[in-house]
């Protein structure tokens, strides 16, 4: 650009300035309509050295404005909100599982379904199995009862839920056997406890709807802060009962770093094993939470 403004300046010859204008046109092909615009004024003004002066004049001005906008947009810095930055495509299906899936069946998954459902199983196992629920009873004096075990049950389960949820497909139908097996697992304690079958149906009934709630309120708790997360805790787990802002913090902080702890491990070994483990309750050494080692399975993924 800087060349070409002093060859206007020296007022070279016509076949000069032809020739450095043909140039030009031709660095600027991309704007196609400026190049067949000044090739027409060319081939017009052939014998006017004062008009294609003018001519080259107006396209030096005309680029130099074009390209002030390109710089200044390629040199902005703008600071990216979460919501702007690209969310991970959805895996892609085939027409026929789309319809089928509609019709409320489940179409060809990544692994095999009677795996799934036998990891699903597990997992859940390890939600009844690996958690120091004495350690819950004593630290926040709850009653040791159906209902206390089964307010940190969903808790646990729920962690689960959304570490599953982002396994696709199949992570989903993963999910689906996780809560069948825990109304299962509910229904069998109730009745060995000898609750009477009436009012077994009406206390799973309210179970339901309160499990329902609880999966609407972690889930905003989880995706906003601690307050968000610790009124969520305060209304589900403790049953607006806890007056002790501290166990509040405790139990924002576990489930902070449960969900931590759950995304590190591998999707594929969760998917075939099921096999979790739980950070404790307090952590006796703070560190920051290590990568889990991976679970063992056959070639049949048990």
């Amino acid at each position: 650009m800087a060349a070409l403004v002093r060859v206007v300046k020296h007022r070279a010859g016509e076949p000069q300035w032809i020739t450095l204008c043909s140039g030009l046109i031709q660095t600027t092909i991309a704007q196609a309509q400026w190049g067949r615009m000044l090739h027409g004024t060319l081939q017009r003004h052939k014998n006017g050295r004062s008009q294609l002066t003018k001519v080259c004049y107006g396209l030096i001005q005309t680029i130099g404005a074009a390209e002030q906008p390109s710089r200044a947009f390629h040199h902005t810095k703008k600071l990216l909100a979460t919501k702007d930055y690209v969310q991970p495509s959805e895996e892609k299906v085939s027409a026929f599982t789309k319809i089928i899936e509609a019709m409320g069946f489940t179409g060809p998954l990544k692994y095999n379904k009677w795996k799934i459902k036998i990891a699903a199983l597990r997992m859940y196992t390890c939600c009844v199995e690996k958690t120091e629920y004495e350690e819950f009873f004593n630290k926040f004096q709850m009653p040791d009862t159906l209902n206390s075990w089964f307010l940190i049950a969903q808790l646990h389960v729920w962690m689960c839920l959304v570490r599953m949820k982002q396994e696709g497909r199949a992570g989903k139908y993963m999910c689906r056997y996780i809560v069948h097996a825990m109304w299962e697992d509910v229904e069998q304690r109730g009745k060995v406890m000898g609750i009477d079958s009436v009012a077994l149906k009406e206390s799973m009934r309210s179970m339901t709807e309160n499990f329902y709630a609880a999966i609407f309120g972690y889930d905003e708790g989880i995706l906003s802060d601690d307050h968000v997360l610790a009124a969520a805790i305060w209304r589900n787990l403790f049953n607006k009962q806890c007056d002790d802002p501290r166990h509040l913090e405790i139990m924002v902080e576990y489930v902070r770093k449960q969900v931590q702890h759950l995304d590190a491990m591998p999707g594929e070994d969760l998917l075939l094993s099921g096999e979790i483990t739980w950070r404790p309750l307090v952590e006796t050494n703070a560190q920051s939470i290590v990568k889990p080692t991976s679970p063992t399975y056959n070639d049949e993924g048990l």
